[in-house]
């Protein structure tokens, strides 16, 4: 394996990395990883109430579990990017999925839901190493013109993960029970962490600097105008999410077409994704985000309005699940770009930080949809159509804010 001098810093590279289309090709690498790592987080959503039942809980007890992960990242992430800076890239993100793999192999073998929620949190402390640091070395890797459809290959893996990792994890489930599907998933993470060992590059890190000093990046209005709208955003959508499949119940979909509906979900997520990429590098992401959160509410909306209609309809529904999961993971690449547009020499730091509100976000979700759910699926729908609303609301307010736009200089496009 040859090396790249690369700096994951922000500041110019040379090397491999940045001489055309080598950078692009390493970051396929790296979005096995996050296919791994989206796996892991997404797919419980598909046997929650299976894992419920055996563990003796409510399905919205057991959705807290996607809660503690969430929560658990979201603290993690800042710190542990602060105490790993001066590892080697590869060596960090080979160690991030040993501990991830691990973490699900004791999520399978938890007799109680005590220890399941300790496995849980250990998985968030690899999930919250590799992903952001994924993304951060990917940029680096890449001419600042292809940045946001590099970020977007590497968010790929997530919705890919999405896409395929949630109803094969329903099928796994089906076949294996739940333990056995998360044992799949301990395989997988472990197989890929080889993977990455095998082939990524040595990249170098960076000097280590005191939490406080870095978090000084706080204080700049663009990175301000990001990150909560990376909260409202994913909030929105996990309100419903993590319990999508008392969704689908809910709009009348038969236990048979779970996977397919849950697929078309993922099949979205991937197109907006990629289509979030190649659209924030050409037209900046102030519309790429006013174009996504307004595809959220209505979306969410219209499975509300499904669900109180009590009226079967399976193509409807199909839509809205495609529209649903554009919307949610077309805000990532356009975010992260800001972000790193915005700070360039913090941008493992500022990427670990969205990371955070990711997650921030999706366990905020969590919690009030597993408390909203007894009231009923359209309730819980309303009311993340509504947050969808504040942020599309949030977005065009400080699409105006220095660096909001995040789009390339002229000499750079």
């Amino acid at each position: 394996m040859s090396d790249v001098s690369v700096s994951v810093e922000g500041a110019p590279a040379t090397g491999a990395g940045r001489a055309g289309g080598g950078g692009l090709a390493a970051t396929c690498v790296l979005a096995l990883g996050t296919f791994a790592v989206g796996t892991d987080a997404f797919v419980v959503a598909g046997f929650l109430p299976d894992m419920a039942r055996s563990l003796h809980v409510s399905s919205a007890t057991a959705g807290q579990s996607i809660t503690v992960f969430a929560a658990a990242y979201a603290a993690l992430s800042p710190v542990l990017a602060t105490l790993t800076a001066p590892l080697s890239r590869r060596t960090l993100l080979v160690g991030a999925l040993v501990v991830l793999g691990l973490a699900n192999l004791g999520s399978a073998l938890a007799p109680d839901f005590r220890t399941l929620m300790l496995s849980r949190v250990l998985a968030a402390a690899g999930a919250a190493v590799y992903t952001p640091g994924a993304g951060a070395v990917s940029a680096a890797l890449v001419r600042p013109e292809l940045r946001a459809r590099s970020l977007a290959v590497v968010v790929g893996g997530l919705t890919v993960a999405t896409a395929l990792g949630v109803p094969l994890g329903q099928v796994a489930s089906g076949a294996l029970g739940w333990r056995g599907a998360l044992g799949l998933v301990a395989a997988l993470c472990l197989a890929v962490a080889a993977g990455v060992a095998w082939i990524m590059p040595s990249l170098p890190g960076s000097p280590r600097v005191p939490l406080r000093a870095r978090l000084t990046v706080l204080r700049q209005p663009a990175v301000l105008a990001v990150l909560p709208l990376t909260v409202f955003g994913m909030g929105a959508s996990y309100t419903v999410y993590a319990y999508s499949v008392e969704a689908l119940d809910a709009v009348g979909v038969a236990d048979s077409r779970h996977v397919w509906m849950l697929f078309l979900y993922g099949l979205g997520a991937v197109l907006g994704n990629l289509a979030s990429g190649f659209g924030t590098d050409r037209w900046g992401s102030a519309r790429v985000l006013t174009t996504g959160y307004l595809t959220m509410a209505i979306s969410l909306g219209g499975l509300g309005w499904l669900a109180s209609a009590h009226s079967p309809q399976p193509v409807l529904v199909g839509l809205v699940m495609v529209g649903w999961g554009a919307s949610t993971w077309c805000q990532t690449p356009a975010q992260q770009h800001r972000l790193i547009a915005a700070a360039p020499r913090e941008a493992p730091l500022v990427v670990s930080l969205n990371s955070s509100c990711v997650y921030l976000g999706i366990g905020l979700g969590t919690l009030v949809g597993g408390a909203t759910l007894p009231t009923g699926v359209g309730t819980v729908c309303a009311i993340a159509s509504g947050v969808a609303v504040v942020a599309l609301t949030f977005s065009l307010a400080t699409a105006r804010a220095p660096g909001a736009s995040a789009t390339a200089p002229r000499g750079e496009r």
